[in-house]
C-alpha cells in the first residue's frame, strides 16, 4: 500500500509531506535524514513519508490494522512489481512524536527522525518481533551514526513487538519460516493513501509501539 501524496517535498528518492507543522524541520531537511538512512539501511527505492495528525494515523491503523486508536507510526512495504523503484511509505503523528519527546527530554525534530529511521528499517526487511534482536542492535548502530537520541528499540530496555495487519495463519507460517532459517524469507507489501490522496486497498502495516 502506498501514500500517494498530492503534495510535499521530493528529494532524490524521497518524497516527504509535513502536514502538522514541527518546530526546526522542515520537509527537505527530513527528506535529506530518509536519504541518509535509506544509504545507512541499504534500502533500494524511494520511500514517502507524510507527517500528520493522530487523528490520521487513527484512521490508518483502524482501516489498515482493526486498531481503532492512534499510534506513533506505521510503514507500509510497497507491494512487489506495483511500482518500480519504490520502497514503500511511512506515516507519522506529529502529535505523540511531540509528547514523547516532552517525556524523554529531546526536541520534536529528533523524535520524528527516531520514528523515520525505525520505519525506513521495517522497510529494508527488519521486522524486532522476529529477528531476535538484529533489528535492535542495528538501530542502535545507526541511531548513533546519524546523530540521534536513544532509539525505540532501546527504551525501557527492549521495545513492545511490531504488530501487522496479517491474518492469524500467516503470521504464524512467517514465524515458522523464520524460526527455521533465522530470517525473513519475503514480505507482505501494501500500498496506503492518507485523507487527502487516493486509496488503495492494503495488506499489510507495521507500527513501532502502540
Amino acid at each position: 500500500m502506498a501514500l500517494l501524496f498530492t503534495c510535499g517535498v521530493l528529494h532524490g528518492e524521497s518524497l516527504v509531506t509535513i502536514q502538522e507543522k514541527v518546530v526546526g524541520l522542515t520537509e527537505t531537511a527530513l527528506a535529506r535524514f530518509v536519504a541518509r538512512a535509506r544509504r545507512a539501511t541499504g534500502l533500494r527505492g524511494a520511500v514517502s513519508v507524510l507527517v500528520t495528525s493522530s487523528r490520521e494515523l487513527q484512521g490508518l491503523n483502524h482501516r489498515f490494522r482493526g486498531k481503532n486508536k492512534p499510534t506513533d507510526v506505521l510503514s507500509f512495504p510497497a507491494m512487489p512489481g506495483l511500482m518500480r523503484g519504490f520502497a514503500g511509505d511511512v506515516a507519522i503523528s506529529a502529535e505523540i512524536a511531540a509528547g514523547t519527546a516532552r517525556r524523554l527530554g529531546h526536541t520534536v525534530a529528533e523524535e520524528i527522525r527516531i520514528l523515520t529511521l525505525h520505519a525506513v528499517l521495517h522497510l529494508a526487511g527488519y521486522d524486532h518481533e522476529l529477528d531476535d534482536g538484529e533489528m535492535e542492535h542495528k538501530e542502535a548502530h545507526l541511531r548513533k551514526s546519524l546523530g540521534l537520541p536513544v532509539g525505540l528499540l532501546e527504551r525501557s530496555g527492549r521495545w513492545r513487538p511490531a504488530i501487522s495487519a496479517r491474518p492469524p495463519a500467516e503470521a504464524s507460517a512467517r514465524r515458522k519460516v523464520v524460526s527455521a532459517k533465522g530470517k525473513l524469507s519475503g514480505r507482505v507489501s501494501n500500498r496506503i493513501v492518507s485523507a487527502r490522496v487516493k486509496v488503495r486497498p492494503a495488506s499489510r502495516a507495521t507500527r513501532s509501539s502502540r
